[in-house]
């Protein structure tokens, strides 16, 4: 009897595909003005369907109009998930969704149960729609200062789906540089981005809970609103201290500038890649911290990568209940299951062994220095898109070897993805008939 595909399998061969067909597209002489070899094509095409950012071709000037559209839809694919897309043109043609199918979606979206798993997922385009939509709108009014009206309106759409999508991909050579100070693009992107981040889940269950439909948040959701308003808060406040000092970033700075650049680089961690200010010019220590919130991520089932807010939420909270003596993890006066804690913490040494010898395959490989390897592979694992950068417009990864940029591209796609889907989807799962005697072990 032949063995069927298991969902982490077949969400990981999805998305393999996609990358795959995205490879060939953008490689075709109408896609690109200048060429565009198969590895940077492969790394253009999982940047765009892991909706990281980083990038090895200047996007504005390499890729034609058509290339340009590709990477949108790659980009749209990718945030809402390949079978949460393919579920969307198949109930727009009338097709019925299967069993088999609806589990897929429900791993792929991270949810409890397939019960109403169809009817979230029209929700999901239902809001992508809306705000992608109010994005392309506003931003293309901002952009009719600058350019054309059908060139602001793709510049406007662009943008908006990127944003979204926390992909970070700009039809600008130096991203939003040049938006700094710009108070529309400072407030609309960044809430563009959070939205996207958050995840569906919670973005329903806002909506249901606004329409009285619901009486109370879940504890889901109450994790990754407040996690995720610490973070920017925490990170800002943290950016806006160490770079006040810097001559070379918030040196040349207005007031106004620097408190929109700040919070706009809290925010942009969180798996977005979209900067307003150099990153090579930014002090170690503001380095390491935009590491930090890069690591962490977006939320379960939102556009972006990275450990998730609610992993480091877990984490943080067991950590803090076993230094007290506590058997148990409570957030929200509710008792967090053990499996779960165990599955954080085994997400948070899977992403940190890999992560971790990742960047020591790319400072041993490409003869760079430490801080700005870990910097591009947490990037890539994030799927976050900020580079120190290659000296240019595109991303530090630019300059590495054929064996570098297939570590980045793997580091995308495991963070995309997630360690734990990967893992599942090569291992077999065993169900334990029995235990063992407890033993007793001396730590510490």
């Amino acid at each position: 009897m032949q063995k069927r595909l298991t969902p982490p399998q077949k969400i990981v061969l999805g998305f393999i595909s996609i990358i795959t067909l995205g490879t060939t597209l953008l490689m075709l002489p109408f896609s690109n003005t200048k060429g565009c070899s198969l590895i940077d094509a492969l790394f253009t095409a999982t940047s765009a369907v892991c909706v990281t950012g980083l990038i090895v071709k200047d996007i504005p000037n390499d890729f034609t109009f058509f290339g340009h559209l590709i990477i949108l839809i790659l980009i749209q694919i990718g945030g809402l998930g390949y079978m949460t897309f393919s579920t969307l043109i198949a109930l727009i043609i009338g097709k019925r969704i299967g069993i088999r199918e609806r589990i897929v979606i429900k791993h792929e979206l991270q949810v409890e149960n397939i019960e109403g798993i169809v009817k979230f997922a029209k929700s999901i385009f239902i809001f992508t729609l809306i705000f992608e939509s109010a994005g392309t709108f506003i931003l293309t009014l901002r952009f009719l200062r600058y350019f054309e009206p059908e060139d602001a309106f793709l510049r406007g759409l662009f943008h908006s789906v990127s944003a979204f999508n926390n992909a970070g991909f700009s039809l600008f050579s130096e991203n939003l540089l040049h938006f700094k100070g710009d108070i529309l693009v400072n407030i609309i992107v960044p809430i563009l981005i959070i939205i996207g981040g958050v995840g569906f889940f919670v973005i329903n269950e806002l909506y249901m809970f606004f329409k009285k439909e619901i009486n109370r948040l879940s504890q889901h959701t109450k994790i990754i609103l407040l996690t995720t308003s610490i973070l920017i808060i925490f990170g800002a406040t943290l950016i806006f201290m160490l770079e006040a000092s810097n001559p070379k970033t918030f040196g040349i700075l207005s007031t106004k500038e620097k408190i929109f650049v700040s919070y706009f680089s809290a925010i942009t961690p969180r798996t977005a890649g979209f900067n307003t200010i150099d990153y090579s010019l930014l002090k170690t220590e503001t380095l390491f911290v935009t590491v930090i919130l890069m690591f962490i991520g977006a939320s379960p089932g939102g556009t972006g990568g990275g450990i998730k807010t609610s992993t480091f939420a877990i984490v943080l909270a067991t950590l803090f209940a076993t230094i007290r003596g506590k058997q148990n993890t409570v957030i929200f006066k509710r008792r967090v299951p053990q499996d779960v804690v165990s599955k954080s913490f085994l997400l948070v040494t899977l992403a940190a062994i890999f992560c971790t010898l990742s960047t020591f395959s790319i400072v041993t490989t490409q003869n760079i220095d430490y801080l700005p390897a870990m910097f591009e592979v947490t990037s890539a694992f994030g799927t976050v898109g900020l580079s120190i950068g290659d000296g240019g417009v595109r991303s530090l990864s630019a300059l590495f070897s054929t064996s570098g940029k297939l570590i980045i591209i793997l580091s995308m796609f495991i963070g995309r993805l997630g360690p734990l889907t990967l893992a599942f989807s090569i291992t077999r799962q065993v169900v334990e008939r029995f235990r063992y005697p407890e033993g007793r072990v001396i730590i510490g």
